[in-house]
């Protein structure tokens, strides 16, 4: 294995949750999940060796990822798929605190695909100018967008 590949797997092993993160939040889904996962590191692989460190590798990453998930999500609106389920769940929790975070889910996925990646990075913690950087915009605007995009989620219905 080569220098730039040991390093490739250590910074995949080292910001795997952050992939992930990012990718369950455009899908529930683990098969889909998995597949955006994939994606995500043959575009990291890309990019990888041309990576200048301008910014943090954890920015860079986020970036990568929402890109890849976004054009992904993007791409498959455009082709409707019928997924099959058999509808039950033998894990499903039903007390309040859980059918409140899954309708907070619910709204989020309903979000267009940019502003579903400024919630997410948001509930990361990442502050308002790592977000701005991830996302290309001024943390500014990454204020107003995320006090519109609270308002949003407040009128949404409960569908």
């Amino acid at each position: 294995m080569t220098t730039l590949e040991q390093q490739f797997v250590q910074t995949v092993a080292t910001h795997k949750s952050t992939i992930y993160t990012v990718c369950y939040m455009f899908s529930k889904d683990d098969d889909e999940v998995s597949d955006l996962f994939q994606e995500v590191l043959v575009n990291l692989w890309r990019g990888f060796e041309g990576f200048e460190h301008r910014s943090d590798i954890k920015t860079w990453i986020y970036r990568v990822a929402l890109n890849t998930c976004i054009s992904l999500d993007r791409k498959k609106r455009r082709r409707p798929t019928v997924p099959l389920t058999m509808d039950i769940s033998l894990f499903e929790d039903r007390d309040e605190d859980t059918r409140q975070v899954d309708l907070l889910h619910r709204r989020i996925s309903r979000l267009q695909p940019f502003d579903r990646a400024i919630v997410l990075l948001w509930l990361e913690n990442l502050s308002y100018e790592e977000i701005g950087q991830i996302v290309g915009i001024t943390a500014k605007n990454v204020s107003v967008r995320l006090f519109r995009i609270k308002e949003q989620l407040k009128k949404m219905s409960n569908d």
